[in-house]
């Protein structure tokens, strides 16, 4: 399917939530729809696994009820219904293996879909039973909660289990409908969810800081974390075997990591997210499904990154430290913290000291940058305050500084993101960086109105690809004019390790110089002009009996 066909069921999908939730609050309903198309997703899945592992046994076509004339039945479960208990034992156990997971033909979206278009006072039970299935049985990993957040008895869709079921009737029959004509690869689909929630983000305003970060940015980060660490002009890294991303939202940065290495026909390992929001962690985990990939091959967990609730991160021993290839992250921008004494002598920030109360950004950076590897690449998006400030942050930024582990500091255009108008920055640090400079990239002025955000260029139109400008610029080190340069630590040292960028890299023009003498023999020149034709002129109106001027 073309980019074009994707955007296109993206926008059939938006417009069918937005005409259908009412009076519903958009996040409330993003929940409901995102669910339905990841089911949907599921279904079709498992649906065409189970025609290439049934073969010729696979039902072909769904028998109609004599007396409602309505399809009875789903293949599979006419299937389910023919064979003997050890027969589907058997076979699930197969689809556990080819598939990695299972869906009993009820809760399938076939079947869900038939019992909306028939308005079937079971659908709301089925579809309870379906989800807490696919939650808890499906998967060889339990997914649980994975729907907790969708409330199949709130009042927001009716105020009895009468007018709940028909609501849900309406909205899934319309998805159906919506989605029909397009493919149902994981591709689509997954473009399609990731369109839905760039969508709904902006919707959101403020709240979209809490689980999107917008493509462009996320492209910039995930280009720079897939080229080698070392020599990024040799291009882009065989394998990741690694990739974590701290503050993951509904993981669509992670998930543009993975495509940008597998498009440069690279591999990738296993990737790791975590997020303390309860909704946005279980769209994190539906947004892995639905782009194809296998429960074995991410791992999402729910819990809160400056604490360090996480089991696998919290490894005492040195020696069996998680240590990542690639780590991307947009965390929440100045969060407000609590930093304490366990905290002082926690092995995330010992070393550096403690990030103010006030804004929490050193303290993620800390954290992620203590699980970089050796030859790994961080890439975090932080507000331009961690560059300047001073007191703690300053004291972080200077170790960090002398230590030489930041690399590239680039300054993004204002106004980018659904969350905040501020202007951002991009850091990347290294562990073990080759060069002994810093690379200051100035992109604050490279960018087109769209709306009431602002954009980055891609290139369209035979206009500048402002993307690829930062990137190929992080790749070469270019020194370019009034955008970038490479400044050495010294001089960086000489401005008290403060990293505002417009002191290295100024966007303002010169001041044209004047040349005073040159100026003054141009007056002289026009004045001595000016006085003879002046004479010339005089002697006409003399001759016509004029008087002279």
């Amino acid at each position: 399917m073309s980019t074009k066909e994707q955007q296109q069921l993206g926008k059939t999908l938006w417009d069918i939530a937005d005409n259908l939730r009412g009076a519903m609050n958009a996040d409330d309903f993003r929940d409901y729809m995102l669910s339905f198309l990841f089911l949907r997703y599921l279904s079709y899945n498992y649906e065409e696994a189970a025609k290439k592992e049934l073969g010729k046994d696979y039902p072909d076509d769904t028998p109609y009820d004599v007396m409602s004339k309505l399809k009875s039945k789903t293949p599979l479960e006419i299937w389910y219904n023919e064979n003997s208990k050890q027969d589907v034992i058997d076979f699930e156990k197969q689809m556990r293996r080819k598939a990695h997971y299972v869906i009993k033909p009820e809760h399938l979206w076939s079947n869900i879909t038939e019992l909306a278009r028939t308005q079937n006072d079971e659908l709301l039970v089925t579809l309870e039973a379906g989800f807490r299935y696919i939650e808890n049985e499906s998967f060889e990993s339990a997914f649980q909660g994975l729907f907790s957040e969708i409330n199949l008895n709130s009042e927001k869709l009716g105020k009895n289990s009468t007018e709940r079921n028909k609501k849900l009737c309406t909205i899934i029959q319309k998805i159906a409908e919506g989605i029909a004509d397009f493919s149902a690869d994981s591709d689509t689909l997954g473009d399609a969810y990731e369109y839905l929630i760039g969508e709904f983000a902006a919707g959101s305003g403020k709240k979209a800081g809490e689980f999107y970060t917008p493509q462009q940015i996320s492209t910039i980060l995930s280009e720079i974390v897939t080229l080698d660490s070392q020599e990024p002009k040799t291009g882009k890294k065989g394998k990741l075997n690694k990739v974590l991303d701290f503050a993951c939202g509904s993981g669509s940065l992670l998930l543009n990591v993975r495509k940008r290495i597998k498009d440069s026909g690279g591999s990738i390992g296993k990737i790791y997210g975590q997020e303390k929001n309860i909704t946005t962690y279980n769209l994190a985990r539906m947004n892995m499904l639905l782009h194809g990939m296998k429960d074995t091959e991410f791992e999402i967990f729910h819990g809160d990154t400056l604490e360090n609730q996480w089991p696998l991160l919290n490894e005492m021993n040195p020696s069996k430290k998680m240590e990542f290839d690639a780590i991307v992250a947009n965390p929440p921008f100045s969060l407000r913290w609590e930093p304490n004494d366990t905290l002082a002598e926690d092995f995330r920030f010992k070393s550096y000291g403690l990030a103010p109360k006030s804004a929490a950004d050193f303290a993620f950076l800390l954290h992620g940058f203590h699980f970089l590897g050796k030859e790994g690449t961080m890439a975090i998006i932080l507000p331009h305050g961690v560059l300047f400030r001073g007191g703690a942050e300053e004291r972080i930024r200077t170790k960090l500084l002398k230590d030489n582990h930041i690399d590239t500091v680039i300054g993004l255009p204002a106004n980018l993101f659904y969350s905040t108008g501020i202007p951002v920055c991009i850091l990347v640090l290294k562990k073990c960086k080759k060069q002994d400079d810093v690379l200051f990239i100035n992109a604050s002025e490279h960018y087109v109105k769209a709306g009431r955000l602002n954009k980055l260029r891609e290139g369209e139109d035979e206009k500048p690809n402002d993307i690829k400008k930062i990137v190929e610029t992080y790749k070469f080190r270019h020194d370019l004019e009034r955008y970038s340069r490479r400044v050495s630590i010294e001089e960086i040292e000489k401005n008290g390790y403060n990293l505002n960028i417009s002191r290295y890299v100024s966007t303002s023009l010169d001041e044209i110089k004047i040349d005073l003498k040159e100026v003054n023999k141009k007056l002289t020149v026009i004045n001595e002009s000016i006085a003879t034709n002046t004479a010339k002129h005089n002697e006409f109106l003399k001759e016509l009996g004029l008087s002279p001027i």
